[in-house]
């Protein structure tokens, strides 16, 4: 297969990008490098003698109409779509380039698919962030995290979309015109929404990949501030379970036209803080000192995905524990 990966420098992008080089496909990488570390990740890939054959770099920006144009030009089999303003708190702040990045963006990349590619099978990466802050939702208080009594298995793909947050707003905008195209204009497109993310190769921040900062920040004795009180809970999935799935995605039929939850489930679910720390606190075997301060606006109390879809649809599963997989990425930040 030729594959276009936008944002295939990043986190995600990257990892992908190699599981399918080792395949033997053709990956071309697009990327404007604007993500901390994803240079790093670009000199590593092209470094290596087994991928760098299969690997095409592309420095564009999916704001450029003509630039998502030549990238589709003589056709490509498929596309992920990854490239994206991430953070939640970057959205308040300007919530116009958010706007042209994830919206915009998309729809730049979906039309260049429909003049050059529409064949192809593109798959986005939409967030849990389209059900909004889920405030109506009851909750319980438990001594190590939050519970929804009532969704034990976690949002489902039926769940309302009201989505808070420029960030939130912006990739319900895309996701809608990805679903939309597969009905309007007969494309082959899927949608995953994302919970936590997580795996080697993540440079995360305090606004964004919370795994990889917390292991960044115990390690090195930075300042590590927990917004609100830590029993906030995520399913947590890591990044080879969910490049499992988008690779079905991309070499079969199914899935087209359809959104898909895309996370650890109930059984792969941590309290941020009182769970989580406790694994991080175990591995070091050490304490790790913390602050707390105000919730952050659009947090939900509680995300779990429910993937029964994606598990009976793409008879695909998760895999990797938390526990094995946070012990990785400990060991892969200690490594540099």
């Amino acid at each position: 297969m030729k594959v276009v990966v936008t944002g295939g420098a990043g986190f995600v992008g990257c990892n992908l990008a190699i599981a399918l080089a080792k395949r033997g496909d053709s990956v071309v990488l697009a990327d404007n490098l604007s993500r901390p570390g994803s240079a790093a990740n670009l000199e590593a890939m092209m470094a290596d003698p087994e991928l760098s054959p299969h690997l095409t770099f592309v420095d564009m920006d999916v704001r450029d109409a003509d630039a998502c144009n030549a990238l589709m030009a003589g056709g490509v089999d498929g596309v992920a779509h990854f490239a994206a303003q991430v953070s939640v708190t970057q959205s308040l702040v300007d919530p116009v380039a958010d706007f042209e990045i994830n919206a915009r963006g998309t729809l730049n990349v979906l039309e260049a698919v429909r003049a050059h590619a529409p064949e192809a099978h593109v798959l986005f990466t939409s967030t849990n962030k389209v059900y909004g802050g889920l405030e109506d939702l009851q909750l319980e208080k438990h001594e190590t995290r939050y519970v929804l009594p009532t969704l034990p298995q976690g949002i489902s793909e039926g769940f309302p979309t009201t989505a808070k947050t420029p960030y939130g707003v912006s990739k319900l905008v895309g996701d809608l015109y990805v679903q939309d195209y597969a009905h309007t204009y007969d494309l082959n497109t899927t949608v995953f929404r994302m919970s936590c993310i997580y795996g080697t190769r993540q440079n995360g921040n305090v606004d964004q990949g919370w795994v990889s900062w917390m292991v960044r920040a115990a390690l090195s004795a930075q300042d590590l501030t927990i917004y609100g009180d830590g029993l906030q809970v995520r399913d947590l999935l890591h990044v080879d379970d969910l490049v499992e799935a988008v690779i079905t995605i991309l070499t079969t039929d199914l899935g087209r036209g359809e959104v898909f939850n895309m996370g650890g489930g109930p059984e792969f679910s941590m309290s941020v803080w009182a769970e989580f720390g406790a694994v991080l606190e175990g591995l070091l075997g050490r304490p790790v000192a913390v602050a707390y301060d105000e919730w952050r606006s659009g947090d939900q109390r509680v995300y779990i995905s429910d993937i029964a879809k994606a598990c009976n649809r793409l008879s695909w599963r998760p895999k990797r524990s938390p526990e094995d997989g946070i012990a990785e990425v400990l060991a892969w930040v200690q490594s540099r």
